[in-house]
């Protein structure tokens, strides 16, 4: 008799796709984290710190922009394999003692990594997981990225006191291999649903609606705030507050943490049948909060008011991309899951590719940190007035 095949969408599932979406961040973070080592001894400036991450974001909204339809001809392993092994080479490159330039190669390497990542793990939750647990399972998916904040923010500078910021990016390297080894396993062992299994009725189109680039759009916008926050936020604690590396990290780490809870919050909201334009409101209105906090932190040095920036930023900037996933997990097809979740992710990764240029150039200028979280709160102001928009325009679509 044959063995019955186990339910779908088991635990393992789950790690892989935190896992997708949050390897290629890893190197970001981590060197983030450790800005003020890695600015020391490159002998670069803050700007110069920012381009590294204007590149892998750059190089992460081309890919978005360019490989979705092609993703969507591509197995699901040999995406997988892709992100993790791209992943794994641009760390390794970081841990080259080989300067600016190659570390700007090694930036761009993760940025590609991160090219359809979205897009994969949206098109295994339709296809491999009941409808039921889909969204949800979208928000702690979305939350990779502040595991990976979390994980790098917290082991790169307690790594980097011992065999310095490029042995911990070569470390990093057992991360990617090992997620890769386990998704080959956790793919082979899980199923493709049926369409009744999947409750799929979205049927597939050819191009994309006003939706996608609204989504886009909005996704743009946050992501600027949200990269120009996270890059310079340890550098922030470190120059403003006389925060310790280790403890100007844990900034990050601690909005990363929030972030997790944040996403998996936000989805379990959605998925109760809540309006997305109305939680993208609320999430804009909450970041601005942040960007206020992070300027009264400036100004006055009350660190209370600092880590009451981290947590607005945690609890709302880094939970907008679980929305806008779960829009798509809702209106997408499979079969096109992989272009659309391009373009939204394109826009947001296009956001972050400005954000930390923006923010260095600031941050260099007369107005300095003041003047960089004042131009945070006005973009999320923006965000704000776009999602009342969508969210007026929603019942006459």
């Amino acid at each position: 008799m044959q063995q019955r095949r186990t339910p779908p969408g088991g635990p393992g599932l789950l790690v892989v796709l935190v896992g997708t979406i949050g390897i290629g961040p890893v190197l970001t973070y981590g060197l983030s984290a450790t800005s003020e080592l890695v600015i020391a001894d490159l002998g670069i400036t803050a700007a110069d710190f920012g381009l590294l991450a204007t590149v892998c974001f750059a190089c992460a909204a081309i890919g978005n922009a360019t490989v979705g339809r092609i993703a969507d001809r591509l197995s699901d392993r040999l995406l997988l394999s892709a992100v993790f092994l791209l992943a794994a080479a641009a760390l390794g490159l970081a841990g080259v003692p080989g300067g600016y330039a190659l570390l700007i190669v090694a930036f761009g390497l993760s940025g590609v990594a991160q090219s359809v990542t979205n897009g994969v793990t949206n098109r295994i939750l339709l296809q491999r997981v009941d409808s039921a647990r889909r969204i949800g399972w979208a928000g702690i998916k979305q939350s990779g990225v502040q595991v990976s904040q979390l994980v790098a923010s917290l082991s790169f500078p307690v790594l980097a006191m011992w065999i310095g910021w490029r042995g911990a990016s070569l470390v990093s390297i057992l991360l990617a291999l090992g997620l890769l080894m386990l998704s080959w396993r956790v793919l082979e062992r899980t199923p493709v649903l049926t369409a009744v299994e999947t409750g799929a009725d979205v049927q597939p189109r050819a191009r994309h609606g006003a939706m996608v680039w609204a989504l886009a759009g909005f996704g743009f916008l946050t992501g600027v705030g949200v990269q120009a926050t996270n890059v310079y936020m340890p550098l922030f604690a470190v120059r403003e507050l006389g925060f310790s590396l280790v403890l100007g990290g844990a900034t990050a780490a601690v909005a990363g943490a929030i972030g997790v809870t944040a996403r998996i919050g936000w989805a379990r909201v959605m998925s109760r049948g809540a309006s997305a334009p109305g939680l993208l409101v609320v999430l804009a209105l909450t970041a601005l909060a942040g960007a206020g906090a992070f300027v009264v932190a400036g100004a006055t040095g009350w660190t209370p008011v600092l880590w009451l920036a981290v947590a607005l930023h945690g609890a709302s900037a880094l939970g907008v991309s679980v929305v806008l996933m779960g829009t798509l997990l809702r209106s997408v097809a499979a079969s096109s899951m992989a272009s659309a979740s391009g373009v939204v992710t394109a826009g947001m990764f296009g956001g972050f590719t400005l954000g930390p240029v923006m923010m260095g150039a600031l941050v260099s200028s007369a107005g300095g940190f003041q003047a960089g979280w004042a131009a945070v709160g006005v973009i999320y102001l923006v965000c704000a007035v776009l999602g009342l928009a969508l969210r007026l325009r929603r019942p006459r679509s």
